[in-house]
């Protein structure tokens, strides 16, 4: 059976060599991605300027290929630049060598600051590179290395492709590459060494040449002269007398109460630790010639000060801790906790032991209950003191805000509380200032916050504070606690709340600034009223008190509350408005209600007297009765904060489209029109309509020219079309109104409800929605405390960051609930030009720009500062003799000997002879922590005969790391 299968088993075995391997898709792969990327042919380029590694932009674009199933991504790096004219080619250029090989011989840009490695490593300002696609995978095996080295020159060599192609070989964070270049008769090949260890005869400049020439390999005798670049760089991490400047506070003074050491109010700024790590200086010395210098393992003539060029770069310390931050980021922690203001103070508040519970928060609801009991013993004022007096007995000692730094508190926030008798309404804002109108006041539009100088910014401030100093979670419970206690405190006293500008709620900040506003609202209109009745009527009132039976009813009332009027029940109770209103059928107004309305004859309004007069309107007369009309003492429409407003429309809309909803709508808007029109009413006795229309809206009431019987030209006027519309709501709701002046009206504004409203509110808040109305506010003054920081700087990149942080915040904080991971950018940002301007006083303090006395050297000096805060590596003026040099020098030998007082002497002893000790102990620099060099050289190879080519190889050794990276031409034409 097995020999009749042998032959079968052969005729299945033929191989078909037509078909492409894996390797040559591979190779047609590259291929591919080098001609979609028109990669192929030489394009020269203009010589490379002086910094343009750095200073020009880089871009690169990416593909992915794979070999069987191991994948590579293919990146070309290039260096952006103008396209040249290619009219002037000639045939010359044709054979040109390709635009790297010129390169590897370009000395304006050894060295940058910042580029790709192998751009330092090879002077390239365009290249290809295949690695392997997954980070964790590596090219490992020589075979492997072998094959893809073999791929890219075979790739090269189909496309005439003249770009450097690299492959990235070993683990990647080896940044190992060898590649390959190719050009007409030409070709360079990229070679490296990566060591741990330096061999020792190689940590020298005549033992690198000697690898450098044998590599070369040159036929000729002598060789031509090598060019050579070197740069040494010594860190400086001892900065020994310098220390940072930075006083974090003194947390001990603070908790003691003694807030002297940092104000409330006020934000602390700062890096804690000198965000300064160290400080790098580059010695370079950028065109020697063989033999003009010696650098063996005996002698060197590379002294750091004689370099004729001299750099600096700083590193900056990795995420040093900036106090603000750290304060702005504690607070926003909090918007994250669930707890209440109860639940963190331990048991209820407001808790009565074998009692009810007397919540403030229930106030209304017992007042609208039929009780048997007299209203007075309701009083809030008596549910608050039960509830202080609670409060104490609760916490006991164990108080997390102590009795000075909570006084302290009150006292910045309150300061009418100060003097014996609380501010008025005129000073309870400074009027003696007007608010400054400038771009940092008005801030809080963009942020909606609240005004910098009003009682929410600084009772974020004060939260803030505490959060992080004073207690923490539990201490912002606390302040919250008193602070509600204090809003109750005033609305029942009649004591305006400091800090807040009058009139209605500013809907540009943020809700708990308006809820404020709201309450002091309240208060003055409470305090008018109370206040009206103490003191004795105005010559308004008393016309109207002269005549009917209303007024002397009012008097009487009046008289009889006057005992109890600092009672704030009495101003709570909406009784006085109602009974009026059950007058207001009596005999004495039936006359001149709705008929007088209508009709409007003199007969009808002779027992009316005119109530709650103005002044007069202008030479405007009443059309029935010729009377001047007066316009009417009106009530101011109901202020609203931006919930309440958002509650109405909800409300508005659910009514629906149907006529029942609409008319119910128009209703509900019409209610000031109807006190407007009922005070009109009382002030003007036998007016009609088209007389409230001429006053409210001129535009409803149009009049025209005509000519009468008797030929005269006559004024005729009348109410516009939508006035006579069937059913007009202005119709319905003049026939409706009744003559009633505006102190005698229902209030369209009923102040004792909204501020139990408001108050109830602002019990209702947990720590943690306390800290998402103020965060606005907070964020507010950490830009202005930036801004103010800056300014005794002057950075320009930070007032550019500041702005875009102003523009960020803008969009984000005027959303209702912003993402936390927004703000903690917003956070982040300002945290960063923290550091940035930290960073700038730490350089000015180590490099002494305030000791200067001379304004030139000094000017020359922040310049430098602000350089190297702006750039990766700042050239040094001057290098070792210049102003700043000698100042790097100085802060080098100070390290310097103060390393060697702090050496111990058994390493002293160990360092040989006592000259080679004193030596050492006073030198200067210390060893260099790096050295570069860069070897070139243009030679025939590999035979005499051979064209000239660019030979290059870097070399670069620290502490723990060689790297040797060549890139050798050969000529290919003849072999």
């Amino acid at each position: 059976m097995a020999a009749d299968s042998e032959p079968e088993s052969e005729v299945f075995e033929i191989t078909d060599f037509t078909t492409a391997s894996e390797w040559e898709r591979f190779i047609s792969k590259v291929e591919e991605v080098l001609n979609d990327w028109k990669l192929i042919g030489n394009s020269l380029g203009k010589p490379l300027e002086k910094g343009i590694f750095t200073s020009g932009t880089w871009e690169e674009r990416a593909d992915e290929i794979s070999f069987a199933d191991f994948k590579f991504s293919v990146t070309h790096h290039y260096l952006v630049q103008e396209s040249t004219d290619k009219e002037g080619k000639d045939e010359e250029s044709e054979d040109a060598i390709p635009q790297s090989m010129q390169d590897l011989l370009c000395m304006n840009n050894d060295f940058p600051p910042r580029a790709h490695c192998l751009v330092r490593w090879y002077g390239l300002r365009e290249f290809v590179v295949i690695a392997p696609a997954a980070h964790s995978d590596a090219v490992l095996s020589e075979s492997k290395c072998n094959l893809l080295l073999s791929s890219i020159s075979i790739a090269l060599g189909n496309t005439g492709c003249q770009v450097p192609l690299f492959v990235q070989i070993h683990h990647k964070w080896r940044r190992m590459y060898m590649g390959e270049c190719q050009g007409p008769g030409v070709r360079t090949d990229f070679e490296m060494v990566h060591l741990r260890k330096v061999p020792n005869q190689y940590t020298h400049l005549s033992g690198l040449l000697d690898i450098f020439k044998s590599k070369i390999g040159c036929p000729l005798t002598p060789l031509p002269p090598v060019s050579i670049a070197i740069r040494f760089t010594y860190v400086l991490q001892d900065w020994q007398q310098y220390f940072w400047p930075q006083q974090p506070p003194d947390i001990d003074a603070l908790v003691g109460g003694e807030v002297g050491g940092l104000e409330f109010g006020k934000l602390p700024f700062g890096a804690c630790e000198d965000p300064i790590s160290e400080l790098h200086l580059a010695t370079t010395w950028p065109h020697l010639t063989e033999g003009i210098i010696v650098d063996n393992d005996v002698y060197s003539d590379l002294d750091p000060v004689q370099a004729p060029h001299w750099s600096v770069r700083v590193r900056k310390a990795d995420n040093p801790q900036c106090l603000l931050g750290d304060f702005v980021n504690e607070f926003l922690k909090i918007c994250r906790r669930k707890e209440s203001t109860d639940e963190i103070l331990g048991r209820s508040t407001f808790e009565e032991e074998g009692k009810e519970v007397a919540d403030i928060t229930h106030a209304l609801s017992k007042l609208t209950e039929p009780a048997p009991v007299p209203i007075h013993k309701l009083s809030v004022s008596n549910m608050v003191h039960t509830a202080k007096k609670k409060i104490r007995k609760h916490r006991g000692e164990e108080s997390p805000l102590n009795n000075d730094v909570l006084n302290t508190i009150l006292l910045f926030l309150f300061p009418d509380a100060a003097s014996e008798k609380p501010l008025d309404a005129a000073a309870s804002v400074d009027t003696s200032n007007p608010p400054p109108e400038g771009e940092d006041y008005t801030l809080y539009n963009q942020f909606k916050s609240a005004p910098s100088d009003s009682l929410t910014y600084k009772l974020a401030l004060c939260l803030c504070m505490i959060n992080f100093y004073h207690g923490g979670l539990k201490g912002v419970a606390h302040l919250w606690q008193e602070f509600v206690l204090e809003m109750r405190f005033r609305w029942e006293n009649n004591f305006l709340i400091p800090g807040l500008t009058s009139g209605p709620p500013d809907l540009r900040c943020c809700l708990l600034h308006q809820k404020l506003q709201m309450l002091n609202c309240c208060i003055e209109r409470k305090k008018a009223r109370d206040e009206g009745k103490k003191t004795s009527p105005s010559d308004n009132v008393t016309n109207a008190y002269s005549g009917g039976q209303l007024g002397l009813d009012h008097l009487r009332d009046t008289e009889k509350e006057k005992g109890e009027v600092g009672k704030s029940w009495d101003s709570w109770s909406d009784s006085e408005e109602e009974f009026f209103e059950c007058l207001s059928d009596t005999e004495d107004l039936k006359g001149n209600g709705q008929e007088g309305g209508k009709k409007g004859g003199p007969k009808e309004t002779a027992n009316f007297k005119p109530e709650g007069r103005l002044h007069q309107h202008g030479k405007l007369t009443l059309l029935q009765n010729g009377e001047p009309l007066y316009i009417p003492v009106t009530q101011e429409p109901a202020p609203m904060t931006e919930d309440l407003l958002e509650e109405q429309s909800e409300v508005l809309a659910k009514l629906g489209t149907s006529a029942e909803g609409a008319h119910l709508r128009a209703r509900m808007q019409s209610a000031c029109l109807l006190s407007d029109m009922e005070s009109f009413k009382a002030a003007n006795p036998g007016c009609v309509l088209e007389d409230f229309v001429r006053w409210y809206s001129p535009r409803d009431y149009i009049e025209e020219e005509v000519t009468d019987e008797k030929g005269n030209v006559v004024l005729k006027g009348e109410l516009s079309a939508r006035m006579k519309i069937p059913s007009n709501m202005w119709v319905e709701a003049w026939e409706t109104a009744k003559p009633i002046p505006a102190r005698r009206q229902r209030r369209l504004f009923d102040d004792t409800r909204e501020a139990e409203k408001v108050l109830h509110y602002l019990a209702m808040q947990k720590p943690a929605d306390l800290a998402r109305h103020l965060l606005p506010c907070v964020i507010h003054a950490a830009v202005l405390k930036v801004k103010e920081e800056e300014s005794l700087e002057n950075i320009p990149s930070v007032k550019k960051i500041i702005k875009q942080i102003i523009a960020h915040s803008s969009k984000v904080l005027h959303f209702p609930s912003p993402e936390d991971k927004k703000l903690e950018e917003i956070i982040l940002q300002i945290t960063n030009v923290e550091a940035i301007i930290a960073r700038a006083r730490s350089l000015k303090a180590k490099f002494g720009t305030e000791k200067c006395e001379q304004e030139e050297e000094k000017e020359d000096l922040e310049r430098f500062v602000s350089c190297l805060l702006e750039h990766p590596e700042v050239s040094v003026t001057g290098a070792g003799r210049g102003h700043a040099g000698r100042i790097i020098h100085k802060l080098f030998v100070n390290a310097q000997r103060a390393a060697a007082v702090a050496l111990p002497e058994e390493e002293l002893k160990r360092s040989g002879c006592p000259e080679e000790r004193r030596q050492n102990s006073v030198s200067d620099f210390p060893p260099p922590a790096g050295r570069e060099l860069i070897l070139r050289a243009t030679v025939p190879r590999p035979a005499p005969y051979s064209k000239a080519l660019p030979q290059r190889m870097y070399s670069v050794f620290t502490k723990e790391d060689f790297r040797l990276a060549g890139a050798f031409s050969s000529d290919t034409s003849f072999f």
